[in-house]
């Protein structure tokens, strides 16, 4: 059974969910691309991809807590970052490594890419994680 979920602190994604569930065992959660929007789906940190990864990872942690899960509980993510730029790159990996993410048993890519879905947006970042047993109905 796949389960779709939208984190009720962030700003409704467009057609689509923040968190797929699916129980298969160990039951996992599937996110949707965290992207740098607040509460309003107003942009945050428009020209600083920096910025902008600390309001992904606020996000992320976000979808993550709307099905029972965290940081700590991330399996694998992919980093987009807008830049061919190995220093901004760089940058951002900074931030995600400060993150609680290094807490868990975590494997990511990081990548450079043209542009990303939302006008200024320079970051973004897909996970997928682990619901621990306890969070579960």
């Amino acid at each position: 059974m796949i389960r779709r979920v939208i984190a009720p602190a962030l700003f409704p994604p467009p057609g689509y969910s923040h968190v797929s569930l699916i129980e298969a065992g160990t039951r996992l959660a599937f996110l949707a691309g965290s992207v740098p929007l607040d509460t309003d789906g107003q942009l945050v940190g428009e020209g600083d991809p920096v910025r902008q990864a600390g309001q992904v990872l606020v996000n992320l942690a976000e979808q993550l807590r709307a099905v029972g899960s965290d940081l700590a509980h991330v399996l694998a993510t992919d980093v987009y970052v807008v830049s061919s730029d190995p220093a901004v790159l760089s940058a951002v990996w900074e931030v995600v490594e400060a993150s609680g993410l290094r807490a868990g048993p975590h494997s990511s890519t990081l990548v450079g890419v043209a542009c990303l879905g939302y006008t200024g947006q320079l970051v973004e970042i897909t996970a997928t994680a682990v619901v621990p047993e306890e969070a579960r109905p």
